[in-house]
């Protein structure tokens, strides 16, 4: 049996309306170092957001969530963030923000399977 190495993560939430302080969970960004791995793992409820607001476009909303992707896979497309080392990337994801994209505090845990755990939380807090 694998050892289990520690992970890191982070919820993502939408916050419709700043002032309001209401959002609901989109998704969770999840990071190990010893598994050089950082993902993250996202959907948006059309219906739910549309509860919370009618003025938020859900393809914005979706592009903003795509480009955490393409910074977690490192792609060129994601600028400078990108080029950072794993690490950094995901400290600069999971920081604290003022927008209507944002992330809870960080998480740790301990796991053999990095990819399994994103999905586990995944199901638990977002869906």
């Amino acid at each position: 049996m694998q050892d289990k190495v520690t992970f890191e993560y982070a919820i993502i939430r939408l916050v419709p309306k700043v002032e309001r302080e209401e959002f609901f969970n989109v998704g969770v960004i999840l990071y190990s170092k010893r598994k050089k791995f950082l993902n993250v793992k996202y959907h948006v409820d059309n219906e739910k957001l549309k509860a919370f607001s009618c003025e938020l476009d859900i393809e914005d909303i979706n592009n903003h969530l795509k480009s955490w992707e393409l910074i977690c896979k490192g792609s060129p497309s994601s600028g400078a963030i990108g080029q950072f080392e794993l690490s950094d990337r995901f400290r600069w994801l999971a920081a604290s923000r003022s927008t209507v994209i944002q992330s809870s505090k960080t998480h740790s845990g301990l796991t053999d399977n990095p990819e399994e755990e994103l999905n586990k939380i995944f199901e638990k807090h977002v869906l």
